[in-house]
């Protein structure tokens, strides 16, 4: 019978892998063939269609993801690793799942989508481009954190 640490890290593998994996997706494939498929005024309204058909992925698997994580952190004793900076990659982790537990709890439906509609209207070539930057900065920071946390994790360290 699996214990439930060990439960814990698969349940947060998988989470991150789909959770991140997603990200990836949308930044290297949606968004560079919404660019060329669709006309400016349309891709912003085309991309949020398609991405809300994975929000809610992004959103389960984030909390499966933090609670997983805060789970093993808990129950390894981990506290004392965020006093170091050679495990940079926890504090990464924890910083990457708080920036997207954020855009999609509370900036997407409070306010972020209103601003981008209404951005979209006045600007839509730029504020779909303003989207593919932050998706291409919070995928790369994510790849980096995921790559550190991986050899971390295995006694390996990245710039630490």
């Amino acid at each position: 019978m699996m214990d439930k640490l060990a439960l814990a890290r698969a349940l947060h593998v998988v989470a991150v892998v789909i959770w991140i994996g997603g990200v990836a997706f949308v930044t290297t494939v949606l968004l560079p063939a919404t660019r060329r498929l669709k006309e400016p005024g349309q891709r912003l309204a085309f991309f949020d269609a398609v991405e809300r058909r994975f929000a809610w992925q992004a959103r389960l698997t984030t909390l499966l993801a933090g609670a997983s994580g805060f789970y093993m952190v808990a129950e390894l004793d981990l506290w004392d690793r965020f006093r170091f900076s050679a495990f940079w990659w926890m504090h990464g982790m924890v910083a990457i799942w708080a920036v997207f537990t954020f855009m999609l709890f509370v900036a997407e439906p409070l306010f972020l989508h209103r601003w981008f509609n209404a951005r979209a209207t006045v600007d839509p070539e730029g504020t779909f481009a303003l989207v593919e930057r932050l998706h291409r900065f919070l995928l790369t920071i994510s790849l980096i954190v995921v790559l550190g946390a991986v050899a971390g994790a295995h006694g390996g360290a990245f710039f630490g």
